[in-house]
């Protein structure tokens, strides 16, 4: 239903209030940006809140225009997310929109019936969580432990759907779409088995997914107690890394010291230095599960591509086969060697 702002109503429903988090717009948008907020985006993403309908209305157009039958959700609030991701450049924001779209049928077993309740056993082995507190840039912190994670739990890509979700949920309010997120790796107890899953075509996958295929801005990748195979995990990674998101990965090595200096007055866990308590797994497991109806109406619904033009650049094709088998076994050599 179109209203008096251009927003367009989607149907979805957002929830009950996070615990510990921001709670996501409703559906008819409204700005909640502070003033702090609203010249933090006007200076580094090009926001000017008095063209912010504009802008929205425009990239709603060039949906309807150039993919009149993309299933898509055509809200303000929606549109904005891929608008600031991409400073507010109409066309960048556009094909956005497409990858995001077209990450789903590019991939079909991270993305057919994604809703937390189907990766619970992800959340509650602490795999991921995110901190209820950013820190002093207002950025959440989204923790990642790979060794937490055993080759013979659950496959590889129950983390992968867990980390969409995490995205997903992390995006909704207004000020992660400005402030950005930081991530935290701990490589704590990561073995071979580990290091080697995912393998280049399944790492290229997830990094063109966040770099190129969903609207949020990943402020800085800070690794710690990474073993010595990390050489060999990074050497997967980089070639599919932009310079510019390569710039922000920071080795950190044991050096609390210098997590705190990247991550500026973040109330980290006792175990990385900080005063908040052993990290709880429980509240960010609690307020996925509890978002259960927003993620079965976002995710489980026909192909929003069916009858639209997929970009090329999302659909992974003639990637597979014996040259990405053969680079996979290079790449496996080089663990061994580090480890």
């Amino acid at each position: 239903m179109e209203e008096d702002n251009g927003a367009v109503d989607s149907g979805a429903t957002t929830g009950g209030p996070l615990v510990g988090f921001p709670s996501p717009p409703p559906p008819i948008y409204r700005c909640t940006l502070t003033p702090a907020l609203e010249a933090k985006a006007r200076e580094e993403l090009q926001e000017k809140p008095e063209w912010r309908l504009r802008d929205a209305q425009a990239l709603r157009d060039m949906v309807q225009k150039e993919q009149p039958n993309l299933r898509t959700r055509l809200d303000d609030a929606f549109l904005l997310r891929f608008l600031r991701a991409r400073k507010f450049d109409y066309d960048r924001g556009l094909q956005l929109l497409l990858n995001y779209h077209a990450s789903r049928r590019a991939w079909p077993e991270v993305f057919h019936d994604l809703r937390p309740s189907t990766v619970r056993h992800v959340l509650e082995q602490g795999f991921i969580t995110v901190l209820p507190q950013p820190d002093s840039q207002g950025r959440y912190i989204l923790c990642l432990r790979p060794g937490k994670w055993k080759q013979n739990d659950y496959p590889f890509v129950d983390n992968i759907r867990a980390i969409y979700l995490t995205l997903e949920k992390l995006i909704q309010p207004e000020e992660t779409q400005v402030n950005g997120i930081v991530i935290l790796v701990d490589y704590t107890g990561v073995g071979l088995s580990q290091a080697s899953n995912p393998g280049p075509f399944l790492a290229k996958k997830v990094v063109s997914i966040l770099q190129d295929g969903f609207p949020i801005r990943i402020k800085a990748v800070n690794i710690i107690n990474e073993p010595r195979i990390f050489k060999g995990i990074f050497a997967i990674i980089k070639p599919f890394l932009k310079e510019k998101m390569a710039e922000r990965y920071v080795l950190h090595g044991s050096d609390l010291a210098s997590l705190h200096r990247n991550i500026p007055r973040a109330v980290l866990p006792e175990e990385y230095g900080g005063v908040a308590g052993r990290l709880d797994f429980a509240v960010w497991t609690r307020t996925l599960l509890d978002s259960e109806e927003d993620f079965v109406v976002e995710f489980c619904q026909p192909d929003p591509l069916e009858g639209a033009v997929p970009p090329d650049a999302m659909l992974f094709e003639g990637e597979a086969g014996s040259q990405a088998d053969e680079t996979f076994r290079n790449l496996r050599s080089q663990l061994y060697y580090c480890y």
